[in-house]
């Protein structure tokens, strides 16, 4: 059940990448990531982002130079230090992160209109809590998921020791 339901998730994720890429440019998902950062965190050097969505310096340096190209975002002196830059997002690219989103929902509203029947979409309702609680748990709950997981054992898949095993 765990699985189809990775499964799953993975392919509407994907379905909804394609249903509200940009028409005229593919972006990458990096490359979408970032902007919605920059956009939701403000200006930030190449450093942080590189940091914040866990690239090297390097990756982060071509990612923000496409968006250059791309005019997504611009680069601007740092008021507290003159020496750096930082990156913030230009007016079309704000654009284009209110645009995803806009299209993800058009397209999911128009399959829960045109092609799934009430009861479809009442399961998906009932699904769609359940599947949000089980992305909030935290603390306790957690780490009994991971014990059990741990004691169960996978096969082909070794539980690290993480954090969360530090609270109990």
């Amino acid at each position: 059940m765990a699985t189809e339901l990775m499964k799953a998730m993975t392919r509407l994720r994907a379905r909804l990448r394609i249903e509200s890429a940009p028409i005229g440019r593919s972006w990458t998902w990096s490359q979408l990531t970032t902007l919605t950062r920059i956009i939701e965190h403000g200006a930030s050097s190449i450093t942080d982002l590189a940091q914040a969505e866990h690239m090297r310096r390097q990756s982060m340096t071509e990612t923000i130079a496409a968006m250059e190209e791309g005019g997504l975002v611009r680069s601007e002196r740092d008021p507290g230090d003159g020496r750096k830059r930082l990156i913030v997002a230009t007016a079309d690219g704000e654009r284009l992160a209110r645009q995803i989103p806009e299209a993800r929902l058009a397209w999911l509203t128009a399959v829960f209109d045109e092609v799934l029947d009430v009861d479809e979409v009442d399961t998906i309702l009932r699904a769609v809590r359940i599947i949000s609680r089980i992305a909030d748990i935290e603390g306790a709950t957690c780490v009994r998921a991971l014990d059990a997981v741990r004691r169960r054992g996978v096969p082909g898949r070794e539980i690290a020791n993480t954090d969360v095993d530090n609270k109990k």
